[in-house]
């Protein structure tokens, strides 16, 4: 993974990329991690290296690039959707995770306190209880730092042109 540059952003920001960095770093299997604002937005993701390739992809092959942060930013932000309409369909409360289990890998959600969720894309020989278990970490350790102005901070960080994160 290509870290991204964390240059000009707050100390918050500095903590959230070092926490995502050693998530995907420290565990096996993790190809692809993105945390999505509440609305959507991706605001944090492993790979924003990647978040140029995917695009030239994209207009060279219309089919659609594979495993892009802003593919599993979508693909996470609908799902936590999905889960949330269903969970008060049926009264069952809030959703605290979700997983889905393919041929090729494995998709895990996780809700973090303030809306916002946590995505991450693993390979099929990924030990899914392990996973499941540094993303709780993760959500323990960032939750309560995922203010309204840090999700801006990092949303800005993440438009073209801007300093904090190499394109």
């Amino acid at each position: 993974m290509t870290a991204p540059s964390t240059f000009g952003l707050s100390s918050e920001a500095r903590n959230l990329h070092w926490l995502l960095t050693n998530l995907v770093e420290e565990v096996p299997g993790i190809q692809s991690v993105a945390v999505v604002s509440s609305d959507g937005l991706l605001l944090l993701s492993s790979d924003s290296g990647r978040n140029a390739e995917a695009r030239q992809a994209r207009e060279a092959k219309p089919s659609g690039p594979r495993g892009s942060a802003a593919d599993l930013a979508t693909i996470v932000s609908g799902i936590g959707s999905l889960t949330i309409g269903a969970a008060k369909l049926m009264a069952f409360g809030g959703v605290r995770h979700t997983m889905v289990a393919m041929d090729e890998g494995s998709l895990f959600v996780m809700s973090i306190s303030d809306g916002s969720l946590l995505g991450v894309h693993g390979s099929a020989d990924c030990d899914m209880s392990v996973v499941a278990y540094h993303m709780a970490l993760f959500v323990g350790r960032a939750g309560h730092v995922l203010t309204p102005e840090l999700r801006s901070e990092l949303r800005q960080s993440l438009e073209p042109g801007a300093t904090g994160v190499v394109r």
